[in-house]
């Protein structure tokens, strides 16, 4: 009789339990990996709306865009005389305010300036003199932990209940609350 050449049953059971010890140690730091990508990702597009705002401000009569759209499309009825051929000031995926990296996105406008402060003929008629831009995890402790909140001082915060950071005012961060933690 030929000798089979082969697998035990046993040898087979040790690979697979080995693998499954495996698996069990690398899925958690996986997780931790893409929560920490998405969080990531998202300080970048806060850090991207607020140098968004602040160039649309200096071709804006020195005013935020309370029309979170209007940064994609400035020559569409915001700026008066904006030249259509001209760069935009955010990509439309973050023009949008969908979902992005795990995190959901929220845009908040402030008070519009005083009608006698406002030009026309050279600022946008949704115009405002400040804006919060937030982002908070789709789903808490698996797409992010913390959430994140930016402001027109420049200001990005996080929270780590995963809410936005609190707001005070005339709409702004309010950077003296417990809950945020101010990014350099």
């Amino acid at each position: 009789m030929k000798k089979q050449k082969g697998f035990t049953l046993i040898e087979l059971l040790i690979v697979v339990a080995i693998i499954g010890i495996i698996a069990a140690i690398a899925i958690p730091s996986l997780l931790r990996a893409r929560v920490s990508a998405n969080e990531a990702a998202t300080v970048g597009d806060i850090r991207t709306v607020i140098s968004a705002q602040a160039a649309y401000q200096s071709s804006n009569g020195s005013w935020y865009e309370g029309k979170f759209q209007c940064l994609n499309s400035p020559f569409a009825g915001c700026i008066p005389n904006y030249p259509t051929g001209s760069p935009t000031f955010l990509d439309s995926q973050l023009a949008s305010l969908q979902a992005k990296s795990g995190y959901v996105r929220s845009f908040a406008p402030g008070a519009p300036p005083q009608a006698t402060a406002l030009n026309l003929n050279i600022s946008s008629p949704g115009s405002v003199t400040s804006y919060v831009y937030s982002a908070t995890p789709v789903s808490q402790g698996q797409t992010g932990v913390r959430g994140f909140g930016g402001d027109h001082s420049g200001v990005l915060c996080f929270s780590t209940t995963g809410l936005p950071p609190v707001t005070v005012g005339t709409i702004a961060l309010d950077t003296n609350d417990v809950t945020c933690n101010v990014l350099q």
